[in-house]
């Protein structure tokens, strides 16, 4: 099961904001496609709604995930296990400040324990048809991940740049269909 997110939030640092996230579920030659927002909201937690979103929307448990994400934030925090710490620390960071967004952390680790993810970091609005990015972005990729077939990678590109389109619509006044 491959599942790409994105999460979007126009006027991050405003008080008032429109927030979106985005997600493909792709398993087996079926896909899925979900999207949603809020309103008064952040980035980060929008990353976080889409991985939770397509996590909720598994009718199985126990299947091997590939999470593909241009969050660095949800990425590095399952990569590095920092959420143990956190834990650990009663929900402290290294700085002893509160973790953000404990909640949906919270949700994503107890969603997460049903099934095996790996984690992959993606570089965001990232054009596949733009050769020197997606050259860059590619490399970027095998940075972090590991090998990757160059033709695949092209495809989770687009693949993430149609999660960030899903992730626009709320913002834009586009409700799920219910």
């Amino acid at each position: 099961m491959n599942i790409y997110t994105d999460g979007a939030c126009s006027g991050n640092q405003n008080e008032e904001n429109a927030g979106g996230w985005g997600c493909i579920l792709e398993y087996e030659g079926h896909e899925k496609e979900l999207f949603g927002g809020e309103v008064n909201t952040t980035n980060n937690r929008m990353e976080l709604f889409a991985l939770i979103s397509a996590l909720q929307a598994l009718k199985k448990t126990g299947l091997r995930l590939n999470i593909y994400s241009d969050s660095s934030y949800l990425v590095n925090c399952f990569r590095s296990r920092w959420y143990e710490s956190w834990q650990k620390n009663g929900w402290k960071t290294s700085k002893k400040t509160p973790v953000e967004n404990r909640e949906l952390w919270e949700t994503l680790i107890e969603l997460l324990s049903l099934h095996t993810a790996g984690f992959y970091l993606v570089k965001g609005h990232v054009n596949p048809a733009n050769e020197a990015a997606a050259e860059k972005a590619y490399q970027s990729y095998v940075k972090h991940n590991g090998p990757e077939d160059r033709e695949r990678f092209l495809e989770i590109l687009s693949y993430n740049a149609r999660c960030d389109e899903l992730a626009t619509r709320f913002q834009r006044g586009l409700q799920p269909e219910q």
